[in-house]
């Protein structure tokens, strides 16, 4: 990389943006060696680890609302970011500002720098931004670091710090398999990686490939390990921005708990966190009712989202993310007239086995195919041709995606828009309607 010395927030953005033109993924040694260099920032905080396919980011969220609630100060590692570089890295619930980015920045550069002048790697894209969180969770107060993997787990940057203080893991289904393997076990394995010697962890078992593997490592490493289904909670109500369930505890019996989302997956991803919380909080007195407006108060972006008016964006993203979207959009939909959907995709995911999937069980009016702006995108043209194997419906194809937003508005008359198949996507969606292109 160049010595030049980034001037301002936008020149550091744009230096960071650079990097995977110039620097691949490393070992997880090479993560230590730069956290190390660092000074292995947070390593004294309360780390929660989060590993899955789908539903880390709303398990950090909702574990995250909780401790705020609890006023513990918490710090946030997630990724990808949808609109603003800074969303990868939060104290409370709040982005971290542009000036502090800066400076944090500049600091973690001159480490990258050394390291390079030494003979060693220039630190990844996201081995980067995750040393630059580190460290500006290191220079605040937090309390806990909840750190939610970028891709699978056992060789994951976020797996550096060595003693977590609990580990959850999501569901878990076949994505990024030409890098995690091509079946469930081998992808549980890779996100079971995060499990450590005696730390407990918590997880989803509703895949009993995957609930297999993960108590098999649990025992190995003698981590505590409590596994949730979805005995663990009833479905009261689902509705399109809202869904009320119980827990089926002695404790919550008389409590009715809500998701603010119309996805019905997020049950279980809130009931994975309030395990996770219970087990935080076992020492001492759990005030349930102001857990469940904290619960409530999330609003995850990305997911089942109602972006504008009539228009839904989901991050689905793979096969998994999928079913569980059809899933939701069957249970609220009822009577109302098909919708249209606007969908793309990046090309390391199994598109046509999701386009296939799409197309049999979310009956459209119409489809639209666009691309993104990224070196991965698909092209608009290949995508439609893959819909058009599969379905009777009209297909059509716009190369931007403005063009398909605008194409979907004229064409809904009284239908609901539903926008997915990539976060990519999501994110150039949002930053559209953000833009004030369209107020309807």
């Amino acid at each position: 990389m160049s010595d030049r010395i980034p001037k301002n927030y936008k020149e550091a953005v744009d230096y960071i943006e650079d990097l995977p033109r110039f620097t691949k993924k490393h070992s997880l040694e090479h993560t230590r060696l730069f956290l190390e260099r660092l000074g292995n920032p947070g390593f004294d905080r309360k780390i929660i680890h989060v590993a899955g396919t789908n539903g880390k980011g709303s398990v950090c969220a909702y574990i995250q609302a909780v401790l705020q609630a609890e006023e513990k100060r918490t710090g946030f590692f997630t990724s990808p970011h949808l609109i603003k570089i800074n969303e990868r890295i939060q104290i409370d619930r709040k982005l971290v500002d542009d000036d502090t980015f800066y400076q944090v920045f500049l600091k973690t550069l001159k480490v990258a720098q050394k390291m390079e002048e030494e003979g060693t790697s220039h630190p990844s894209y996201f081995e980067f931004l995750f040393g630059m969180g580190m460290m500006v969770f290191a220079h605040s107060d937090v309390e806990y670091i909840i750190l939610e993997t970028g891709l699978g787990g056992r060789l994951d940057a976020t797996n550096a710090p060595g003693s977590p203080f609990l580990t959850v893991i999501t569901s878990i289904s076949l994505d990024h398999t030409e890098i995690l393997g091509d079946t469930v076990e081998q992808i549980a394995y890779e996100k079971a990686g995060i499990i450590k010697k005696n730390i407990p962890v918590f997880f989803d078992g509703s895949c009993r490939a995957a609930a297999g593997v993960i108590r098999r490592i649990a025992s190995e490493r003698k981590a505590p390990c409590r596994e949730i289904t979805n005995c663990a909670y009833e479905i009261r109500e689902a509705g399109r921005n809202c869904i009320a369930f119980s827990r089926n505890n002695a404790y919550d019996k008389d409590i009715t708990w809500q998701v603010s989302n119309g996805g019905l997956y997020q049950v279980m991803n809130a009931e994975l966190a309030l395990q996770a919380l219970e087990y935080v909080f076992q020492d001492c007195e759990i005030c349930r009712r102001k857990w469940a407006k904290a619960i409530a108060s999330v609003r995850w972006e990305g997911r089942m989202e109602m972006a504008a008016p009539h228009f839904m964006v989901d991050g689905a993203h793979n096969l998994g993310a999928l079913e569980a979207f059809a899933e939701s959009i069957g249970e609220v939909s009822g009577n109302c007239e098909l919708p249209v959907v606007i969908f793309s995709v990046v090309s390391d995911k199994k598109y046509e086995q999701m386009i296939e999937y799409l197309c049999r069980n979310i009956r459209a009016k119409r489809y639209i195919v666009t691309e993104i702006a990224d070196r991965r995108r698909v092209p608009a043209d290949e995508l439609g041709e893959i819909f058009r194997r599969y379905t009777s419906a009209p297909v059509y194809v716009s190369s931007g995606i403005e063009d398909a937003i605008e194409d979907a508005y004229k064409m809904r008359g009284g239908s609901e828009i539903y926008c997915l198949g990539s976060l990519y996507l999501v994110g150039a969606v949002k930053k559209y309607f953000a833009g004030g292109e369209r107020q309807c």
